[in-house]
């Protein structure tokens, strides 16, 4: 409580004091670029994710920009120690997104490498998906795919580096007839969700799908 009025809650675009559970206050929240793509249609990260590997569907709740709001609310989750964010942008996502009778049968997010995690303390999509697995009924596994290798943020790389896939990730455990969705937090170039795809693919006659919380398209 006395730390709340020393410090208090700021809305991450202007500053004004808001409610500790909120990231934004709600004139600012106005400026948030939801994507309202469809799930089951096609739309501009199905059809980018078309071109890497076979896809059933795909939503991106926000529109990722440079300089816009959403690129602020994912930068506070991932680098500034805000870990309820991924709740506050899993309960947009539920406003947005409905799978009626359609669900995924499993809930798999993008991990990170040991060192990044422990570096960073948290895995940024973990709540997220997490809060999505109770709302949806799904289950999900943090642990289906693994890191193989230590790499600095996509935000620092440059073009060239984050096309380069290598043998980046692999599954640890053999999965077969299921329809997964995949999570990540920004889809740009397409090659971490790509990569993740094939093996989640290649590990059994299985179907992928696409949640991420931002598109850079």
């Amino acid at each position: 409580m006395i730390l709340d009025l020393l410090f208090p809650n700021r809305c991450i675009h202007c500053n004004r004091i808001i409610d500790p559970a909120l990231l934004v206050c709600d004139l600012c929240f106005s400026q948030i670029r939801f994507t309202h793509y469809n799930y089951f249609e096609n739309n501009p990260i199905k059809e980018k994710c078309g071109l890497f590997f076979p896809i059933e569907n795909a939503f991106s709740l926000l529109q990722f920009e440079e300089e816009g709001l959403s690129r602020k609310i994912i930068h506070e989750l991932k680098y500034r120690s805000r870990e309820k964010a991924g709740k506050t942008l899993a309960d947009w996502t539920t406003e947005r997104l409905d799978f009626g009778n359609e669900k995924p049968d499993l809930l798999a997010s993008v991990p990170l490498h040991p060192k990044k995690l422990k570096e960073r303390g948290y895995n940024q999509l973990h709540l997220f998906t997490e809060t999505l697995s109770s709302f949806y009924g799904i289950p999900f596994d943090h642990e289906l795919i693994k890191r193989n290798h230590y790499s600095k943020a996509q935000a620092l790389k440059d073009k060239k580096h984050r096309l380069e896939s290598g043998n980046v990730f692999s599954a640890t455990q053999s999965i077969t007839d299921k329809h997964i969705l995949l999570i990540d937090d920004v889809f740009t170039t397409g090659n971490t969700v790509s990569s993740v795809a094939w093996e989640l693919l290649n590990s059994g006659n299985n179907k992928v799908s696409v949640l991420v919380m931002a598109v850079d398209v």
